[in-house]
């Protein structure tokens, strides 16, 4: 699978899940479907944690990458 960006894998995973959910498949491609999606979705949930970390992080003064902390 050629690197995707994170719309076009959901787009493609929410495909999936209409033709899943539509029932006019055979069990087989059923399978290879989901197979596929379940792929897909990890590919998207590894995007989401590198976003999340890097938008917890910034850029102090001196240049330096530190974490983000809420002065509560």
């Amino acid at each position: 699978m050629e690197e995707k960006k994170f719309d076009e894998l959901l787009a493609s995973i929410e495909l999936i899940v209409r033709d899943l959910e539509s029932g006019n498949i055979d069990l087989e491609t059923s399978i290879e479907k989901y197979s596929e999606a379940m792929k897909m979705i990890k590919i998207c949930s590894d995007k989401l944690n590198t976003a999340t970390e890097s938008v917890n992080k910034i850029l102090e003064e001196n240049g330096n990458l530190s974490d983000f902390k809420l002065n509560e």
